[in-house]
């Protein structure tokens, strides 16, 4: 199964639709947080249709209560808060916002793949047996955009420039 990864997209839907346009062999897609309006949840929740799509909330994340009521639009769609715990072709995942969170999650031994963003800088690495991964920034803002693919059959992750 592959799982798409986003962080930090802060409204750039022009760099979103380039991503999102090449996630067609995309079975899952997880956004670390900061997507800021509800119109990237609409264009999440449209282009992902009935494949899942797993949210975290950022310290950017604008009017929650537009967000909520886009995202209950779609069935497949979930908000998770804070913090996701979930489980997805037997890997183990947490995804939140904050590195500083993130560390704490991977070093706790009960996750394979630990998600974050925040810092808008890409990391990948291994604490313990746990894959620690920002995928970095979609917005462009600092650089170049990216999102990640994690591939749950070989537990391996690659980062993906967005053009």
């Amino acid at each position: 199964m592959l799982i798409a990864i986003l962080s930090d997209s802060h409204d750039n839907i022009w760099k979103l639709d380039c991503a999102l346009a090449l996630m067609s062999d995309v079975d899952v897609l997880i956004h670390c947080g900061d997507l800021c309006s509800p119109f990237v949840v609409k264009k999440l929740g449209e282009v992902f249709d009935r494949r899942p799509v797993h949210i975290v909330w950022g310290n950017n994340d604008g009017d929650v209560r537009l967000i909520c009521q886009i995202a209950s639009q779609y069935e497949k769609m979930f908000l998770h808060g804070a913090l996701a715990q979930l489980e997805i072709d037997c890997v183990r995942i947490a995804v939140n916002h904050y590195p500083e969170i993130a560390r704490g999650l991977a070093a706790s031994g009960a996750f394979d793949l630990v998600c974050y963003g925040h810092d808008h800088t890409v990391h990948h690495s291994l604490v313990g047996d746990c894959l620690l991964l920002n995928p970095g920034e979609l917005m462009g803002m600092y650089g170049q955009s990216s999102y990640a693919l994690y591939d749950t059959d070989s537990r391996e992750a690659e980062i993906i420039e967005v053009p």
